[in-house]
């Protein structure tokens, strides 16, 4: 299918940049729209910036008119300076979105939560991840696919200690993080947005869930020239 619309929340994160990028350069989206807190400046000719009040998404119904929603939403405790506020961004927020997404009929829900997302889990972080997999398989949406990346590399607008050491120790060690550890191993926010892309021109319907390991597979079928973008190769 070509001359596809897209909508994406999350848009100025580290994978989101790189979404936008990705989908930016493809000849099957002609349409690219961005929910966004404050204006962008869009380098990107098929982008239409949304400024939205994530707060009241409901008001912005008629823009998940869309074929797929791309959802790359996210904070950290210390940024959003409370569990509630964090739980806001990346559980509500998130939630809501895919609900609208259904009443709209979107195609595809395309959503990234974590790697170790488990709504059982005594890790906060990991259990409001969990929580977001089973609610939006509770929705019963059209077709959802969920990336679970370990650790993601590449360049933040916000400085994080923690997962730039994390990042250097993780891309020294890869040569550790193989066989069953394989998907532990730390994953670039290229491969993420790449493998988003792939997945969004499949065809198989339900619930699909992909690890570092398994996005780092998907992301190998883009190929990039300049007569076919973003070309789909099967292995």
């Amino acid at each position: 299918m070509t001359n596809k619309k897209a909508l994406i929340l999350g848009a100025t994160g580290m994978v989101g940049t790189q979404l936008v990028k990705e989908l930016g350069k493809s000849k099957i989206y002609s349409e690219i729209h961005l929910l966004t807190r404050r204006a962008l400046k869009l380098a990107e000719p098929k982008c239409i910036g949304h400024v939205v009040d994530f707060d009241n998404l409901s008001k912005y119904a008629d823009l998940f008119k869309v074929t797929d929603v791309f959802i790359c939403l996210g904070t950290t405790i210390k940024k959003a300076k409370s569990k509630e506020a964090f739980r806001k961004v990346d559980y509500d927020y998130v939630i809501e979105a895919a609900r609208l997404a259904k009443t709209s009929n979107v195609e595809k829900i395309l959503v990234i939560t974590a790697m170790g997302a488990n709504s059982k889990s005594k890790f906060f972080y990991s259990r409001v991840k969990g929580d977001v997999e089973g609610t939006l398989q509770h929705l019963a949406l059209n077709t959802v696919h969920i990336f679970r990346p370990s650790l993601l590399l590449g360049e933040r607008k916000e400085f994080r200690a923690g997962e730039k050491i994390s990042g250097l120790l993780s891309t020294f060690a890869k040569f550790v993080f193989v066989g069953p550890l394989r998907p532990y191993r730390a994953i670039e926010a290229n491969k993420v947005a790449a493998a988003m892309y792939v997945a969004a021109q499949t065809t198989a319907k339900g619930y699909h869930f992909y690890d570092s390991a398994e996005i780092e597979e998907l992301a190998q079928r883009v190929t990039i020239n300049s007569d076919h973008p973003n070309k789909i190769v099967k292995k």
